[in-house]
């Protein structure tokens, strides 16, 4: 693993801000352009790189010296890259940002102000727009329906201009804020699942203990998304999100809540793969279909890692849910005060 950058042990910022590069092309100079004009400054700024072959995380440390550039080496993926920062970060809190999300220039004074607000929470989510049309919403705060499929709130409906921060189920690994020493005790994002869902995953998990998660509408970035590496539903996220969100449920969905949620579960999964093929898009999700059953031990094994931590009965996952399948169809804005 090499490093270069600022290495000054002594220095104990407030905020370690991650950005986990992989192919991020000119995208990357501009989020961290963005971060060098943020309000908020008692932070320090951890770019992991995961063996980009376009020179752009080399060429944009060079241009923001103060940056802690690390080479992996090898694609750790995102799980596992922001992990490793995360144990070499000097921050209470971490910021996640990712590196084709551009921050307004208060977006992290105002996630500050919020763990002022809410003391005793672990974890906040932010308001992402897209880049190309801010009009549009990216993502509020991440959701769970009933039926154990996830997605971020209002992604692709216009932005509903202000709201008021509340709760949602989990946040968004593309602009969050969470307590670093918290992360890691609980284990960090899970690996196993390489990108996407990870950080639903650790939401999740988070629920299991009781922990809730608040979005914080008014921190905003933009968000260039899947155009940026690939095109609009690529096949590697298409393939990673259909077998992550199987591992996901299986792993932290109570028992309760497992056994009656199964058929909706199953019936929801068998609709969207009639969506996929509508859309020409068959192969790659069954690939992660089959990919996500065949790797059943691995979801169990997380299962009985996640549930002996739990300290939360059924009823509480599920009132963190939304049961209405408009929600979900829709891909609404689920926000409980």
């Amino acid at each position: 693993m090499a490093w270069v950058g600022a290495k000054d042990k002594s220095l104990t910022p407030a905020v370690s801000i991650v950005v986990v590069a992989y192919q991020s092309g000119r995208h990357l100079e501009t989020c961290l352009a963005a971060l060098a004009t943020q309000g908020f400054t008692d932070h320090e700024i951890i770019l992991l790189d995961n063996a980009s072959a376009d020179g752009a995380p080399q060429a944009a440390a060079a241009a923001h010296p103060l940056v802690r550039f690390v080479e992996a080496g090898e694609n750790l993926g995102f799980a596992a890259g922001v992990n490793r920062a995360a144990r070499l970060a000097r921050g209470r809190w971490m910021a996640l940002i990712n590196p084709d999300a551009f921050a307004d220039p208060d977006w992290l004074a105002t996630l500050m102000a919020a763990t002022q607000t809410w003391p005793a929470v672990k974890c906040f989510s932010s308001r992402q727009l897209m880049a190309d049309d801010p009009s549009r919403l990216d993502g509020l705060g991440d959701v769970m329906s009933g039926a154990g499929f996830p997605f971020r709130g209002g992604y692709t409906g216009r932005d509903p201009g202000p709201v008021a921060p509340g709760e949602v189920f989990s946040a968004c690994g593309g602009a969050m804020l969470v307590d670093r020493d918290f992360f890691l005790k609980l284990g960090g994002f899970d690996e196993r699942l390489f990108c996407y869902c990870e950080d639903v995953d650790f939401g999740y998990r988070m629920r299991l203990i009781g922990e809730p998660t608040i979005v914080v509408p008014a921190a905003v970035v933009r968000h260039v998304g899947s155009t940026a590496s690939g095109g609009p539903r690529s096949t590697f996220a298409v393939f990673h999100g259909t077998r992550n969100r199987l591992w996901v449920y299986v792993k932290n969905t109570p028992p309760l809540l497992l056994g009656l949620t199964l058929p909706l579960h199953l019936l929801t999964t068998a609709l969207l793969f009639l969506r996929h093929a509508d859309r020409h898009e068959f192969k790659a999700p069954w690939r992660g279909l089959m990919a996500g059953l065949s790797g059943l031990s691995v979801a169990l094994a997380a299962r009985r890692e996640a549930q002996a931590t739990r300290t939360v009965g059924s009823w509480a996952i599920a009132r963190a849910m939304t049961w209405n399948p408009l929600d979900l169809l829709l891909r609404r804005v689920v926000i409980k005060r």
